[in-house]
């Protein structure tokens, strides 16, 4: 599931509104919601992600908040190391190879890493 897919379906769930009702509103399908919700599709077109906030009546930091999942929804990303230092490759070969045995904390403690160093790094320049 992606965050954008995490956050659709609590929404759902707290509006008490079905996949099936949410599709038919949307005039989607049933089976691109869902995939869009399980991250078997990649993240939403501006358009559709327009939609699904107006569909869900947000205010605008909820809205932001959505649209800052969705860019962190793209369950197949490629990361380009090209002219990036070795490591950096190698770093990228090994999560692709081990994030599957990752622990939710294990997660949560790359994420909060890598978000802290990139910033300390972006201060710098």
């Amino acid at each position: 599931m992606t965050p954008l897919g995490a956050k659709m379906r609590q929404m759902r769930r707290d509006r008490k509104i079905t996949l099936k009702q949410m599709a038919a509103d949307l005039n989607v399908s049933s089976a691109y919601l869902s995939a869009l919700e399980h991250g078997h599709r990649g993240k939403p077109t501006w358009y559709m992600l327009q939609r699904i906030i107006a569909y869900f009546n947000v205010i605008w930091d909820e809205a932001e908040e959505l649209q800052r999942l969705a860019d962190l929804s793209d369950p197949k990303i490629t990361i380009d190391t090209a002219g990036l230092d070795p490591k950096a490759t190698t770093l990228s070969n090994k999560l692709a190879h081990n994030i599957n045995s990752l622990e939710p904390s294990d997660l949560e403690f790359l994420i909060q890493e890598v978000e802290q160093r990139g910033a300390r790094a972006r201060a710098k320049k």
